[in-house]
């Protein structure tokens, strides 16, 4: 196994210690889909509950460092050059719906650039992690983006709103942060998402750019409205040509 660094570490173990609670409410959720009232307030308290374990796992560590996380917002600490960026559950709709795509996704962000980047999917038990300068990792083992270069040959993954019809392959999985994790370990070539917001993409950023891929430049002072083109660098023009305005 490759070596890690502290916070990385730390990153794993509170991902680890969240996904525990997320696993056992999923099984829950696929109980209450036949009922009428449906299980949305019992999820979004899934999330809650995810992200605050979560916290309390990164603060016992680094008390100092801020945090930036889906459910509760902006919390300037100490130390404001490190933050924290959470999503508890990346793909809240399908862990609605008791569709097994979701993920907990983690970065640390230090001085304006995110150096470290985790997304752990609970229920395949996959976890993609990377550090900057270190290199990008699937369940330990060193991933790179695809080498295609034919756009035929290639799949791409999408969400967001769609203005034309895309003579490409494309999936919508509901997920931003498996989508990315996805183009970083080769399975997908590339991933195209508009109206992001920062706790959506922080950890997929780096794992591409880690893995080799492409990426467009994303401003980290904002937390909402961003858009996402990455691919592997091979392919990336012509899939910008492809979905052009799109």
């Amino acid at each position: 196994m490759n070596s890690i660094s502290a916070n990385l570490n730390i990153m794993i173990r509170a991902s680890e210690k969240a996904s525990k609670v997320l696993i056992r409410d999923f099984g829950e959720v696929e109980k209450l889909q036949v009922s009428k009232k449906g299980p949305r307030d019992f999820v979004s308290n899934a999330d809650i509950k995810a992200e605050k374990i979560i916290i309390e796992e990164l603060k016992k560590a680094k008390p100092n460092y801020s945090i930036l996380s889906e459910e509760s917002g902006n919390e300037f600490n100490k130390d404001k050059d490190n933050v924290w960026i959470i999503d508890p559950i990346d793909g809240t709709l399908n862990f609605l719906h008791g569709i097994p795509h979701f993920a907990i996704s983690i970065a640390l962000k230090s001085n304006n650039k995110i150096v470290s980047g985790l997304i752990f999917d609970p229920i395949k038990d996959e976890i993609f992690y990377a550090e900057k300068d270190n290199g990008a990792y699937f369940n330990n083992h060193r991933i790179r983006v695809s080498k295609k270069n034919e756009i035929n040959d290639c799949l791409f993954a999408c969400g967001g709103k769609i203005n034309k019809q895309l003579n490409i392959q494309y999936r919508r999985s509901g997920s931003a942060a498996l989508d990315m994790a996805y183009v970083a370990a080769g399975r997908y070539d590339g991933f195209f998402h508009h109206d992001l917001n920062i706790w959506d993409v922080a950890a997929g950023i780096i794992l591409i750019e880690e893995a080799g891929g492409q990426i467009n430049k994303i401003e980290l002072s904002m937390t909402k409205n961003l858009d996402v083109i990455a691919s592997n660098p091979d392919i990336h023009y012509k899939m910008l040509e492809k979905i052009d305005n799109f």
